[in-house]
This record gives structure tokens, C-alpha cells and sequence, in this order.
């Protein structure tokens, strides 16, 4: 019966030491994050961007 009173601890402690180590590339990450940050900024400059009025249609000029 001493030996359960060990052994029930050592289990659940045991797998408690297991480390596990994920890697993530970093230059693929920094890829990414570029990426998303040129696409928000695409966005805001779009954003900015006059646009004529709904109805109204731009002055065309006649060519020469």
C-alpha cells in the first residue's frame, strides 16, 4: 500500500516535465507581418482618397 502512495504522485508529475518546444521561422513571420501591415495601409490611403460624388460623372475632355 506504501508504494501506491508513490507511485500516484510520481505519475501525475511525471508528464509534468515534458517540455515542448515549437519553432517558429522568423523570417516568415516578419513576411507576414509586412505583408498584413502593407494591406492596412493600402486600405487607409484608399480611404483618404477623394472619390467624386455619388450621381455625378467626371468632366471628360475632348481629345485633340
Amino acid at each position: 500500500m506504501k508504494h501506491l502512495y508513490w507511485a500516484l504522485p510520481a505519475a501525475l508529475l511525471l508528464p509534468a516535465c515534458v517540455t515542448i518546444n515549437i519553432y517558429f521561422p522568423a523570417a516568415a513571420a516578419e513576411k507576414a507581418a509586412d505583408r498584413i501591415i502593407d494591406d492596412v495601409w493600402q486600405l487607409q490611403d484608399k480611404k483618404a482618397a477623394p472619390t467624386a460624388p455619388a450621381g455625378e460623372t467626371p468632366a471628360v475632355q475632348p481629345a485633340p
